[in-house]
Parts: structure tokens; C-alpha cells; sequence
């Protein structure tokens, strides 16, 4: 584990646990759901890294240059793959300091992804809060697919309202995969803000995300705001919880499969090509 601090900000991450965040914490509150001790999950922390896809890949399977391609299911996700490879590696310290530190991952071909690649996220504490940068770069001797995103689990309280701007969500089938584009009527709208306690099940890809989404809390407020190059919120809220996730990402969910001519998001890297994205978390009091 490394501890980083910056003013009023706290930050734990464990690089050997998918660079998971443990905690995040502001002023003694929890920013980020606080990660159990010794934990073995990244889904049971504050944060992990989303490389080099976001979300799932329906049966594990796409075409990509007129190949197949067969990707193993994720544990529990079945029969999808989901969230790429980097959370589920320990990653290397580049570079550490007191409130900051660089991480790195390299992959050689395999069958969870054919193509070589590495990956670097650095998380950096200043007066405002934590910046997280994401990075991924095909190694490979051919163009490969490529997305990132990160998994932020936001504490909440009974009356925390989400604010976020996003006009559209992705439906999606019987199967989580999405189906088509909708008003965000059509599964919950945040635009206006609206209670976390009070919405249905979500678990959806918002589109067309113009700004911060805001958590407003009894006496506080958090932001989280992303890069141009994640134009994607997927929002994961489960009734009866202490957390929501608001995903910043660069494509939505089985942008692998998306239909020729679709604005899905997903890069195209030709070899020795990076794409990249940031996200600041900042928190501040209410007036």
C-alpha cells in the first residue's frame, strides 16, 4: 500500500491490487468508498483503473480487421468479458513521492488480449483534490482497439443528490449489453439532480456528457470532472448501497460491436500510438 497526502486530502492505493484506490479522504470524510481491510477485490474499493477497455465486450467476441476475436469471460460476468486486464495485474512503482506516484503495466499478447500494450496511471493530490491520468500505448506490430476509463465507487449519505449533465443513456438488453440510445428519461435523468437513495436499479452508459457530475451532501460537495476524451458517464447504482459509481470513460459498453459509421468511442491505435485521458475528484464545502 502507498499513502499519499496533500493538505486536507488523504490517499491510499495498492499497486499490487489493479493500482485499486483504498481510500480518499478529505477533511476526515470519505471521498470514496473505503476498501475493507486486506482486501482481495478490486470491486470491493475505492477505485481501479479501467484498461485497455471499459465495461463489457458482449460474449467476449468481436471482429477487429476482419479477425475473430475471442476474449475468456470475467469471473461473475459471464458471459461477457468486462473491464479489460490491468485490474485484475499488479502494477509497477515508476515514480513515488508524498502526494503523488506513477504506476506502470506491461502486457505481452495473450488470450485475455492479443495485442502488446502498456498502460501507465498516475494519481496526484493538490489543494483541490486527486488528479487521475490513465494512459494506454499499443506495443503491437498492428493497429489494436483501445479504451479507458476509471471505477470511482462515491460514498454517499440517506440524502445525497447526483447532478449530471448527460442528456442520453444507453438502454440495455436482458443480457446488460446495450441496445439502443434513449432520452435518460428513459432509465433515470440526473440533468437537474436527483436523489441517490430515490432511483431505480442503473446500471447504464450515459452519452453526450457535457461537464462535472456533482454529489451534493449535507454539508459538502464533490465533483468529478473528465478529460474531453471521456465523452461517457456509466452509472452504477444499486438500490440500498452507501456508494454510487460514476465511471468517466472513453466509449460505452461493447463499443467493440458497434455498428460501422457509429460514434462509439472506441480508439483506434496504430502501432506505437497512446491514447489518454484524465479525471480530476475535488471536493469543497457548501457555502
Amino acid at each position: 500500500m502507498i499513502a499519499l497526502t496533500h493538505g486536507d486530502w488523504h490517499l491510499t492505493v495498492s499497486p499490487d491490487l489493479g493500482a485499486a484506490i483504498l481510500s480518499l479522504i478529505w477533511q476526515g470524510r470519505d471521498i470514496l468508498r473505503r476498501a475493507p481491510d486486506n482486501a482481495t477485490d478490486p470491486l470491493s474499493t475505492g477505485n481501479f483503473p479501467l484498461v485497455p477497455y471499459a465495461n463489457r465486450i458482449a460474449q467476449g467476441r468481436f471482429t477487429w480487421d476482419g479477425a475473430d476475436i475471442t476474449l475468456p469471460a470475467t469471473p461473475s460476468f459471464e458471459p461477457h468479458a468486462l473491464h479489460g486486464i490491468g485490474w485484475h495485474r499488479p502494477w509497477t512503482v515508476e515514480q513515488h513521492n508524498d502526494h503523488a506516484v506513477r504506476l506502470t503495466l506491461s502486457c505481452e499478447p495473450s488470450p485475455e488480449w492479443p495485442w502488446a500494450w502498456s498502460a501507465g496511471h498516475e494519481l496526484a493530490l493538490d489543494d483541490r483534490g486527486v488528479t487521475l491520468g490513465l494512459t494506454i500505448t499499443n506495443h503491437s506490430d498492428r493497429a489494436m482497439p483501445a479504451g479507458l476509463g476509471l471505477h470511482p465507487y462515491f460514498a454517499t449519505e440517506p440524502g445525497t443528490i447526483l447532478t449530471l449533465p448527460a442528456p442520453r443513456v444507453w438502454l440495455n438488453g436482458p443480457d446488460e449489453i446495450p441496445t439502443r440510445l434513449a432520452e435518460a428519461s428513459a432509465v433515470h435523468d440526473w440533468t437537474r439532480g436527483a436523489p441517490v437513495a430515490a432511483a431505480p436499479f442503473v446500471d447504464n452508459a450515459y452519452a453526450d456528457w457535457t461537464g462535472p457530475a456533482r454529489l451534493t451532501h449535507a454539508d459538502h460537495v464533490v465533483e468529478i470532472t473528465a478529460s474531453l476524451s471521456a465523452r461517457w458517464a456509466q452509472v452504477y447504482a444499486p438500490r440500498g448501497t452507501d456508494f454510487i459509481c460514476v465511471e468517466p470513460v472513453t466509449h460505452r459498453p461493447d463499443a467493440h460491436n458497434a455498428p460501422p459509421g457509429e460514434d462509439s468511442g472506441l480508439a483506434r491505435l496504430e502501432p506505437g500510438q497512446t491514447l489518454e485521458m484524465t479525471a480530476l475528484i475535488r471536493a469543497f464545502s457548501k457555502p
